[in-house]
């Protein structure tokens, strides 16, 4: 018999992948102009042009061996220190070389993050709802994924619940800001009550919890929002990052994490995230992609694009009587579901051709997730499909 773990992720996969399987089926029986998406968080806005010509300039200018050998487990050096330097100058922080560590992708990297610090037993803590994969993460070291619920509607954290559920068995906390599946961006205010509370706990329990900040939409928020960066608000704070929303590269498994010095057992920790690196099968980060994302470091996608589609959908659906709270970055809706089973209207949308994702998997059950990074024109074409569920629902007359 094969590993126990994976044949239950086989009897329970990703809902969001399934959905995304079954578009393509949709899509090649009803033709993709009336097949309506929405399921995954595939970037639609084209990478900058920055990107396609460094690619060609890296392949051209750059030595076979600067492309296509091994190098340092953590990347390449003079990447990582660019990475570092365009940190600082955004975020006024004090990080070198030694603080970066190249990833395959946010993925790889909190993989990496948890394989060098989970023991079996540990847990780890997050908000609902949260992005489904993290149970898997945590999972694959034997460790425990620990749920801190949210303030209803507003998704906003409640320090007393999350003060509730650190135990002496929590080893790190991971927050994703802006968050996947709401929208919501945790401020500066509350980040701060989060450190208060972590901090507090650290005395009492006499550990170390390490706060884990993912956060591959941090670019992506609108209407002014400022996303704070945790390592000014936290000592024990590791950074995930990836460019695949920013710079619409998600194929190309490129991220890293960020490891500041003042962390506990810092000295061990950052070659010991190098180490998790090549145990893990990662061995490194591709080196065409390091080689590209040196020099496109200030590059970005058009953000205006994403909110334009925000405000078309939020304002239509909201219209026709359907509730969700305006998403303040990523590129998702987090919808109320008309009736309380959230899988059963996922199901029924199918009529309209509708595909969205059941708010079960994120831990938000009564809800469901719409990730608007389509076509605005997909969208437009899909109003009249949720107008006539709405209908269906007694939303609208």
């Amino acid at each position: 018999m094969i590993n126990e773990k994976i044949l239950d992720l086989n009897k329970n996969g990703s809902a969001i992948r399934a959905m995304f399987e079954e578009g393509k089926i949709m899509i090649a029986k009803y033709g993709a102009e009336n097949v309506y998406d929405y399921s995954l968080g595939n970037p639609s806005v084209e990478p900058p042009k920055e990107i396609r010509e460094a690619y060609i300039d890296v392949l051209n200018e750059e030595k076979p061996s600067l492309v296509h050998g091994y190098m340092s487990n953590a990347g390449y050096e003079d990447v990582r220190e660019a990475v570092a330097q365009h940190l600082n100058k955004n975020f006024g922080t004090a990080f070198s070389a030694k603080n970066i560590v190249m990833t395959v992708g946010a993925a790889g990297g909190l993989n990496v993050a948890f394989k060098t610090l989970l023991n079996p037993g540990d847990e780890v803590v997050t908000f609902a709802p949260f992005f489904g994969e993290y149970r898997n993460y945590v999972n694959n070291f034997d460790a425990k994924l620990v749920i801190s619920q949210t303030d209803a509607d507003t998704f906003m954290p409640n320090m007393e619940t999350l003060a509730s559920v650190i135990t002496p068995k929590t080893k790190a906390m991971i927050i994703n800001n802006p968050n996947n599946p709401t929208g919501v961006v945790y401020p500066e205010s509350v980040i701060k009550e989060i450190a208060e509370v972590l901090v507090s706990k650290e005395k009492e329990y006499g550990t170390s919890i390490y706060l884990i900040a993912d956060e591959p939409y941090r670019e992506l928020a609108y209407d002014g929002v400022d996303v704070p960066y945790l390592t000014k608000y936290y000592h024990n704070t590791i950074v995930g990052y990836s460019y695949s929303k920013s710079l619409s590269l998600p194929g190309e498994r490129i991220g890293y994490l960020v490891l500041p010095d003042c962390l506990d057992d810092a000295e061990e920790i950052l070659p010991g995230v190098a180490v998790a690196n090549r145990v893990l099968g990662f061995v490194n980060a591709p080196s065409i992609t390091q080689r590209v994302i040196g020099r496109c470091l200030d590059a970005s996608v058009d953000v205006e694009i994403y909110n334009r589609n925000r405000e078309l959908l939020y304002t239509k659906l909201t219209e026709m009587g359907y509730t969700c709270i305006k998403p303040q970055g990523a590129f998702y809706l987090f919808l109320k579901s008309p009736i309380a089973d959230d899988k059963e209207f996922v199901k029924n949308a199918k009529k309209y051709n509708l595909l969205m994702v059941a708010g079960s998997g994120f831990g938000g059950p009564g809800y469901v997730r719409i990730a608007y990074c389509v076509d605005y024109d997909m969208i437009v074409r899909s109003l009249s499909a949720f107008e006539k569920l709405a209908v269906e629902y007694g939303l609208k007359k």
